[in-house]
């Protein structure tokens, strides 16, 4: 087995190389309060806390004591000393002294709440021998090892967190997770977290009861409860207002949800898989992210690389396409692949995916690949894409194939300035939001 490059764990679920138990190392990470998201890492000599600029953890809460609290990692866990703080060390509601601390304990010093978080461990695989998951079709060994990393997680209820850039196929993936686990009778909802309003998203998530708000002229599911039994995909994670962080946290860690309006909590029975384009690690870093939000939803964490770094799996990617719209493939070679290859794909899977399609539109009755054009380079002509006139099909025909090409090169331009938020893209183009997302689904351009 070898340790991945593309994922990390702080979950008992994944077994270290020998199979023995792992012997957490832990941060000590401020999940609240002035310095939040300032971390720690405790192992080795012991550490101090504190405002004092001589503390290994240096903290700017005028409530804790300029040498407040002394860390050491030992044989049992992590020994932990008030050292005579003026407003206490405070652990589950008490004040301590002096304990022996596990993983996943929080202290509250202040106004600032610290926990022991284990750090993320490469995870070891030997890359999946499968060359497909789900929808998902890959050669290179980057691809096969986020499979193989999928699979296992897929065996557990771990939470997951998919990162990558945008079109790299992440709900791809987490439909792959959903599919391939024990939940895959139940529901996979999924909810784009970048196209909820702020003040409709409580109601997304946690469903409202009748005369919640204005408006509200029935009662409604939100999305947790109707993934109960299944799983629950948060799409964009990274855009979550932070007033909602808290309240899906707690969704998260209990698994209960109070639907807006409601007097009584409803208990969800769901796996969560997030995603994000962001790196919401440098968001808890720099405090613009809740880190136990992060914590949370990243006990395992998979980066799934852009597809310039993976240019093995463009031809099994395009063959795939081209048989489920009905075009077989005899050779994944030729030179179509010479000019995909040489192309940089800002837009990754997505929009190599978008290339089929324009081609497959553009070129009806093509029975063969040699005979679409797969040329994403060729189309840029004086900065702007060029569109064929089939002078060859009657005029209405030509028209709608000319109208449909216009409609996605337009699409794939606008989202790609608005780096895919749709309502920024919107705004852009003068359309009426829901006018734009039918249409950049109607073109694959969103799922």
């Amino acid at each position: 087995m070898t340790a991945s490059t593309v994922a990390t764990h702080h979950s008992e679920a994944f077994p270290s190389r020998t199979g023995a138990p792992r012997s957490a190392v832990c941060q000590l990470v401020v999940i609240e309060g002035p310095d939040m998201g300032r971390a720690l890492r405790v192992e080795g000599d012991e550490v101090l806390v504190g405002t004092d600029e001589a503390c290994d953890l240096r903290l700017t809460d005028d409530r804790v004591s300029a040498r407040h609290l002394a860390v050491r990692r030992g044989e049992g866990g992590y020994e932990v000393r008030d050292l005579g703080s003026r407003n206490g060390t405070i652990f589950q509601g008490s004040a301590l002294a002096e304990a022996v601390l596990q993983a996943g304990a929080t202290l509250k010093l202040g106004r600032s709440f610290l926990r022991f978080q284990p750090i993320p461990q490469a995870i070891e695989v030997t890359p999946s021998q499968s060359r497909r998951l789900g929808e998902m079709v890959a050669e290179s060994l980057a691809m096969r090892e986020v499979f193989a990393v999928l699979e296992l997680a897929a065996g557990s209820d771990v939470s997951v967190l998919l990162e990558g850039e945008t079109g790299v196929g992440k709900e791809l993936a987490a439909r792959a997770v959903h599919e391939t686990s024990p939940r895959r009778r139940g529901p996979f909802v999924a909810v784009d977290c970048s196209a909820l309003p702020e003040t409709l998203i409580d109601s997304e998530l946690f469903g409202h009861v009748r005369g919640a708000f204005t408006g509200a002229t029935g009662s409604r599911k939100g999305a947790f409860q109707r993934a109960d039994g299944g799983t629950l995909f948060l799409d964009e994670l990274g855009s979550i207002p932070a007033a909602v962080e808290a309240r899906l946290l707690r969704a998260v860690e209990e698994r209960v949800v109070r639907p807006v309006g409601a007097d009584s909590e409803r208990a969800v029975d769901v796996r969560i898989i997030a995603a994000s384009r962001q790196d919401l690690l440098a968001r808890v870093t720099e405090g613009s992210f809740r880190p136990d939000l992060y914590y949370r939803l990243s006990v395992v964490r998979v980066i799934i690389p852009p597809l310039r770094q993976r240019r093995e799996d463009i031809a099994p990617i395009v063959v795939e396409l081209l048989r489920r719209r009905g075009v077989e493939v005899e050779s994944g070679h030729g030179p179509w692949l010479d000019r995909l290859y040489a192309y940089h794909w800002p837009g990754n899977a997505r929009e190599l995916r978008n290339v089929v399609d324009r081609a497959l539109a553009l070129s009806p009755g093509a029975s063969s690949i040699d005979e679409l054009r797969l040329d994403p380079g060729s189309e840029a002509l004086g900065g702007v894409r060029s569109l064929a006139v089939r002078s060859d099909l009657p005029f209405s025909e030509a028209k709608k194939v000319l109208i449909e090409a216009f409609e996605r090169l337009y699409l794939e331009d606008l989202l790609g300035r608005c780096e895919g938020n749709l309502s920024a893209a919107a705004r852009a183009a003068g359309l009426d939001r829901k006018h734009l997302r039918l249409l950049a689904r109607r073109h694959g351009l969103i799922e």
